[in-house]
C-alpha cells in the first residue's frame, strides 16, 4: 500500500505546497485548512475530500454535508488505476478548498 499512498501524495503535491500531518488515526493534508485525510489499510486506502459543494458520484462511499460550503466525500482506493484524471480533478478541487478559495467566491 505504500506505493499507492506515495502516488496519492505525489498527486496532491502537484497542486502546490502542502503540510502532511500524521495524526493518531489518519494522515491529513493541509494548506490553510485540511482538505484530504487518509488511512492506510493493509490492501487499500480510505479517506475523504472536503469540497465546497455536494457531488454525487458512485466512487464516493458516503457524502456528508456539514454546512452549505463544507461537504465531506469519503472514498476508498484499491489500486493505482483509481488515481485517474477524475480523481486528480477532485484533488485539485479539494486543494482549492484547503486554500479557502471557496470563501472568496460564490459557491457552485
Amino acid at each position: 500500500m505504500s506505493k499507492l499512498f506515495d502516488a496519492l501524495v505525489a498527486m496532491i503535491k502537484k497542486c502546490g505546497p502542502v503540510k502532511v500531518l500524521p495524526e493518531k488515526t489518519r494522515i491529513a493534508f493541509q494548506v490553510r485548512m485540511s482538505f484530504i485525510a487518509v488511512q492506510v489499510r493493509r490492501n487499500y486506502l480510505i479517506g475523504h475530500f472536503v469540497f465546497a459543494r455536494r457531488l454525487e458520484n458512485p466512487r464516493f462511499t458516503r457524502v456528508e454535508t456539514f454546512s452549505p460550503r463544507n461537504h465531506l466525500h469519503a472514498f476508498r482506493l484499491n489500486s493505482m488505476a483509481e488515481l485517474d484524471d477524475e480523481f486528480a480533478a477532485w484533488v485539485r478541487e479539494a486543494y482549492a478548498v484547503g486554500e479557502q478559495k471557496h470563501l472568496t467566491r460564490k459557491s457552485r
